[in-house]
């Protein structure tokens, strides 16, 4: 049990700040932590709810670790390729098209029963 609380208290004490995003269907944590040596660093989770065959769901996670002596270089190469990103693909309407199919999906999941029907 002893051995329970102490993984808390490291995992409390490492945590410096916390910030999460949801963007769609995933959610990203950014999450500031701090070594032993007190030396902070960066993790980012994506997690994105996922179902299975019987219903029931997990979540799937992805996680990078970013030191802080790669921070600049990182966010060098994450600009230039967002900008790439931005500059060479169609519009937006990819994006949107994707969230209206999905949103179409959930609607007509029921199906439509008048009252009418029910008197026949």
């Amino acid at each position: 049990m002893e051995e329970g609380n102490e993984q808390k208290k490291e995992n409390a004490r490492d945590e410096i700040f916390s910030k999460a995003v949801r963007a769609g269907k995933r959610t990203y944590f950014f999450d500031v932590k701090a070594t032993r040596r007190d030396e902070l660093y960066l993790t980012v989770t994506e997690s994105k709810k996922m179902f299975d065959r019987d219903g029931r769901y997990h979540f799937e996670k992805h996680k990078i670790f970013l030191y802080r002596e790669d921070f600049e270089k990182f966010v060098e190469g994450l600009n230039e390729v967002v900008q790439y990103i931005k500059e060479n693909s169609p519009e937006d309407v990819v994006y949107s098209r994707e969230e209206e199919h999905e949103h179409e999906i959930e609607k007509t999941e029921f199906s439509k029963v008048d009252f009418e029907d029910l008197e026949k």
